[in-house]
């Protein structure tokens, strides 16, 4: 098939340090080419790919301090793409509903997969005014505020298989890693760590947005820890021996994840997940197997104790059948090979 995948322009395909949505952009356009498909990645310019590049500005946003007003470049973008649509079979966005107007209003299927919350109110009416686009949520939770919605589709993220691997190191904390935010429960984090006499090593992200916080809240919080060691922002490189080291992932979240890419990262590197009852928490983590679900500090410090009873190579093998990139890329590929047909029932679609 001849895909086009739009990727915002944030962060790079793969992002240098922290970035999700470009991540998982990066594992899926990556796995389409491996699979013989015909490729195009609509990303910043110093994205690094398999496919054939299109770029829509030069470098990533985030590190391009000459730009003050990030709509521009997307906007452009969407013009790049508007110009090339006649090429390719599907057209896969990873912008929510910024491409919504222009693009219902083409032939050339195009597929839009939502990969933030959708418990906001002013969510509703744009979604509604559009209610032919094709959606795909990436869990069951986080589709549910929005029921209106035209989902075609759930597609649960996947890493590459070999990407992250447990690494032969001695487990001697707990870990945490991410982006520190109110939402994400870093503090928690720290408090849960601390009762249960472990150290917690943080490797986490602190956004502009969230700095006043991390400064105000968690800074002091980290100081007057003394098992917590704050690493920052970490690499796919320096994940696995992050993560092969860690006797938990700690996940103490506080908002309605939409998946959680931490959790499959974890389970990859063979490390069982403590994770808050929240959002996608019950459809990512098999409870008792890959980690433990829980519903407050208390009980996710009697997690703690009960890691023991955890099998960490059966964690391993639970990422390997649930969440490699190669099964995220086939679940997409349905997807594309019905609204192709859909739109030109002579085409032969071989996946």
């Amino acid at each position: 098939m001849r895909i086009a995948q739009i990727a915002p322009l944030t962060e790079s395909v793969p992002p240098r340090l922290y970035g999700g949505i470009e991540r998982v952009v990066s594992f899926l356009t990556e796995e389409l080419v491996a699979m013989g498909h015909d490729v195009t990645l609509f990303a910043s310019g110093d994205s690094v790919t398999r496919a054939k590049l299109a770029a829509g500005w030069p470098c990533a946003l985030r590190f391009d301090p000459s730009v003050r007003n990030m709509i521009v470049p997307h906007a452009l973008m969407m013009e790049q793409v508007c110009r090339r649509v006649d090429e390719f079979d599907v057209l896969h966005f990873h912008f929510d509903y910024w491409y919504f107007a222009p693009f219902r209003r083409q032939t050339t299927p195009v597929l839009i997969t939502v990969h933030g919350r959708l418990d906001v109110p002013e969510l509703a009416p744009i979604y509604e005014s559009f209610p032919n686009v094709p959606l795909v949520s990436i869990s069951e939770a986080q589709r549910r505020p929005l029921p209106l919605g035209n989902f075609v589709g759930t597609v649960h993220h996947g890493v590459p298989e070999n990407l992250l691997t447990p690494q032969p190191v001695k487990q001697e904390y707990a870990a945490f890693l991410g982006r520190i935010s109110p939402e994400k429960g870093v503090d928690k984090a720290i408090r849960i760590a601390g009762a249960a006499g472990m150290k917690l090593k943080i490797a986490a992200k602190v956004d502009n947005a969230d700095r006043k916080y991390y400064e105000t809240e968690i800074r002091p919080l980290i100081e007057r820890s003394p098992w917590v060691e704050f690493i920052g922002e970490i690499n796919d490189s320096q994940k696995p021996g992050f993560l092969s080291g860690a006797h938990a992932l700690l996940f103490p979240i506080d908002w309605p994840e939409p998946f959680g890419l931490v959790m499959i990262e974890s389970m990859a590197c063979g490390t069982p997940v403590i994770a808050f009852n929240r959002g996608s928490v019950p459809e990512v983590i098999d409870d008792g197997l890959t980690g433990f679900i829980v519903h407050d500090e208390a009980t996710a410090i009697d997690a703690v104790g009960r890691l023991g009873e955890l099998d960490r190579g059966l964690v391993r093998r639970q990422f390997e059948r649930r969440f490699t990139a190669r099964r995220m890329a086939t679940d997409y590929l349905s997807l594309y090979q019905r609204l192709a047909v859909a739109a030109r029932p002579s085409l032969l679609v071989v996946t």
